[in-house]
């Protein structure tokens, strides 16, 4: 548990720039993400994407993201965090900006890879400098006003970009980021005090780093591709099944390596006792994958459905896909001032329940289906998301000490980050198993319905299991 000497440093208004500073950058962040879902059918129109190599348009900034998260938690926690966070920002800035002049998927999907670099900086921080800035018992508070800024984000997200899009082009989302990472850049150079939690007897595992990144990565890439060539195509080759499954064998190994390397380094980048001892990181960890590869591609399948079944426009989109972010943001800091009264396993798996029943809701999407049945199911799941989120991230990081507050951050951000990847692969291969390749702007209604209330129904399950494990998340 953090002293209160690391908190004593910082003086209330010292805090608030803080708050201010970490919060700012979420939003970014987040809007960003949001973004890019509702630009994803265009994108796939222009370039004349499938849904698979459309899907690695977000995927590649998620893969990046979550290789770096971890070794950047761990330098942020030797080094400090400071620096990691302005670098982040000016590289996130810097690739929002060239991201706007894309002139080709290929050039496009390379800066979204730095962007998510960029991103990683800021996220495997954030919350790590907030926590070390307050007292524990305003933890909840804080990190729930830190939520609401992610959720502020995720919903001006759609709203905003679709108006962009639709008068601007697609181009308009990254372009409008720059001038805010500017601003935001600003702010931390201003605000930001040097560090004041840093392990000066540590040193950085750089071996386990790259040991690390190859076998998530080999992971990642093997298990999409297998889906990829299974799914596109009525008759799959050997060769396109065989390739993939060897890369994900060979990325297990490593990861296997990755292991046992770590167990025998004294300065390891992310120490495994943390998950056989600490049984609450272990499972707010797992609860937390489970749920982002349940929710995160809903704004995915809804632009899909809404864009190219409904017919809408792509402002009418983000204003229909507005309810879910907003009322995760206006219920975010209620839940994590609930969580510093009540358990916060108990608001957690109640909120996993809540967005279970949201998604199983969307299982039965018809062409015919109205648009307030949609506004109002995504009600019933932003109400859900928000009682997890915030209750979660508190339980997590009221469970380590300070010295590993960086790593815990990164972990959970990594976790967030495998679940949106995985939820981007489940539902744009299922898609492809209906369409069978035919780009994404000629696939047959009835089919594109299809695929996308059956992404639905695994993502409902997928949701009650980590309901469980949420309520499994208490040390006895």
């Amino acid at each position: 548990m953090p002293s209160q000497g690391s908190t004593s440093k910082l003086e209330k208004n010292s805090r608030r720039s803080v708050l201010l500073a970490t919060t700012i950058s979420s939003f970014l962040v987040a809007f960003m993400v949001s973004a890019a879902n509702v630009a994803l059918p265009l994108i796939g129109v222009e370039f004349k994407l499938d849904p698979i190599m459309l899907g690695w348009i977000q995927s590649s900034y998620f893969l990046a993201s979550v290789v770096f998260l971890v070794p950047i938690g761990r330098i942020a926690d030797i080094k400090g965090r400071k620096n990691i966070f302005i670098f982040g920002l000016f590289l996130y800035t810097i690739t929002s900006l060239l991201a706007s002049f894309s002139s080709s998927n290929h050039f496009l999907l390379s800066v979204r890879v730095f962007q998510g670099v960029g991103g990683a900086m800021i996220v495997a921080t954030a919350v790590a400098i907030l926590i070390e800035a307050f007292p524990e018992r305003e933890w909840g508070k804080v990190l729930g006003i830190n939520t609401a800024a992610v959720y502020i984000g995720v919903s001006s997200g759609p709203s905003l970009s679709g108006f962009l899009i639709q008068y601007f082009g697609w181009r308009s989302i990254f372009l409008i980021n720059a001038p805010l990472g500017v601003l935001t850049l600003g702010l931390s150079l201003l605000k930001l005090k040097d560090d004041w939690i840093q392990i000066k007897d540590s040193k950085f595992d750089l071996l386990g780093t790259v040991v690390y990144g190859l076998g998530l990565t080999m992971i990642i890439y093997g298990v999409s591709s297998a889906f990829s060539a299974s799914s596109n195509s009525w008759n799959v080759s050997f060769e396109a099944i065989f390739i993939p499954l060897v890369i994900l064998v060979f990325g297990t190994f490593t990861m296997i390596g990755f292991i046992v390397w770590e167990t025998k380094s004294h300065s390891p980048i992310l120490d495994l006792k943390l998950f056989k001892l600490n049984k609450v990181f272990s499972y707010t960890n797992f609860a937390t994958l489970i749920n982002y590869s349940a929710n995160s591609a809903t704004s995915l399948l809804l632009s899909l459905y809404l864009l190219l079944v409904k017919g809408l426009e792509p402002e009418m989109v983000g204003l229909t896909l507005l309810p879910q972010p907003a009322i995760q943001a206006a219920l975010s800091p209620v839940a994590g001032w609930l969580s510093d009264r009540i358990q916060a396993r108990v608001l957690a798996s109640l909120g996993m329940a809540i967005t279970g029943v949201g998604l199983a809701l969307f299982m039965f999407l018809e062409p015919s289906t109205n648009i307030t049945f949609i506004m109002l199911n995504l009600i019933l799941i932003g109400i859900g998301f928000a009682f997890f989120s915030s209750p979660n991230t508190n339980l997590l990081m009221s469970s380590v000490s300070d010295r590993d507050h960086g790593v815990a951050s990164s972990m959970l951000a990594t976790m967030r980050q495998l679940g949106m990847i995985t939820s981007t692969i489940i539902a744009t291969s299922v898609i492809s198993y209906y369409v069978k390749g035919v780009e994404i702007s000629e696939a047959p209604t009835h089919l594109l319905v299809s695929g996308v209330s059956r992404s639905f129904a695994i993502s409902a399950v997928l949701c009650f299991i980590g309901g469980i494990l949420s309520w499994r998340a208490v040390n006895r």
